[in-house]
């Protein structure tokens, strides 16, 4: 009984290899899109703020209800309406939510936030077919979406990086564009033409120095040309809460999101814990 026992294990063994294998793409083929998945509420706690019906979608991340409201999309950044990526992220939202009820939902019980056009925006969640689904989510694992430098919960923060990982390893959507590649951060005058934008910096931090109010981020020894993140003292606290004490980023490899500014080298601030990820880890 125990010998038979072990070879139905051993074909079950078998035969799930022999399915991964077949479902791994070939050498050489572009990978397949990602998968619509459900996600479960567990993995980013937060409090439904507004619901609606979605009538029409009007870019990437911007959604207008049945009562007149348009509501944004928190926690991703996505492309240009005019860009291509920003065709393909409207195109994507529209699979997934036109036509459909959705839940606004944001940290603690509060009313909704808004942006400087008055619009709530939030984490968007779509009822599809009795299931749950993360609209952030679902555009980040397509390739459309970028997570943004505010995000809100550190714990939406890290689901939304493993998606945003998987879909940059497999080469999915805006990826695949050389505009949207993460900027190493000791090729400073590869990181100053993104000036202005958003973009995703990642390297080594050579030092960690402190100055009056600031937190200095080195990642290069001259500060008048070399890629630099600032941290205001008064915000040191959050970020030891979420694991990143500034002081402890010195040699680690780090990777670092937000918009590139211009003072001596490029710089970006970093106000919220999410915008830094140890790269190293993942």
């Amino acid at each position: 009984m125990a010998q038979g026992l072990y070879v139905g294990m051993l074909a079950v063994a078998l035969g799930a290899a022999a399915a991964a294998q077949a479902q791994a793409p070939a050498a050489g083929k572009k990978p397949a899109a990602a998968k619509p998945v459900a996600v479960a509420n567990a993995e980013c706690k937060l409090t439904t703020v507004a619901s609606g019906t979605v009538t029409s979608v009007v870019d990437g991340r911007t959604l207008a209800l049945d009562d007149g409201r348009e509501v944004r999309l928190a926690a991703i950044e996505v492309a240009p309406p005019n860009e291509p990526a920003g065709t393909a992220a409207k195109a994507a939202l529209e699979a997934l939510a036109a036509g459909r009820r959705i839940d606004v939902r944001a940290a603690g019980d509060k009313t909704p936030e808004t942006d400087r056009y008055g619009r709530p925006f939030g984490h968007v969640y779509v009822t599809s077919d009795s299931a749950e689904r993360w609209a952030e989510a679902e555009l980040i694992a397509g390739g459309h979406a970028r997570v943004a430098a505010r995000v809100g919960e550190r714990a939406c923060a890290n689901a939304l990086f493993a998606r945003e990982r998987a879909a940059r390893a497999a080469n999915l959507g805006l990826w695949a564009d050389p505009v949207y590649v993460v900027r190493p951060a000791d090729d400073p005058a590869a990181v100053a033409a993104e000036r202005g934008r958003f973009a995703i910096v990642e390297g080594k931090v050579l030092s960690v120095r402190e100055s009056g109010p600031t937190i200095y981020v080195n990642f290069g020894r001259r500060w008048t040309q070399d890629f630099t993140v600032t941290i205001a003292k008064r915000n040191e606290s959050a970020f030891t809460s979420a694991g990143l004490e500034p002081k402890r980023l010195q040699g680690r490899r780090v990777r670092v999101r937000g918009y590139v500014e211009q003072r001596g080298g490029p710089w970006v601030e970093a106000t919220r814990p999410e915008q830094i990820e140890l790269a190293e880890r993942n």
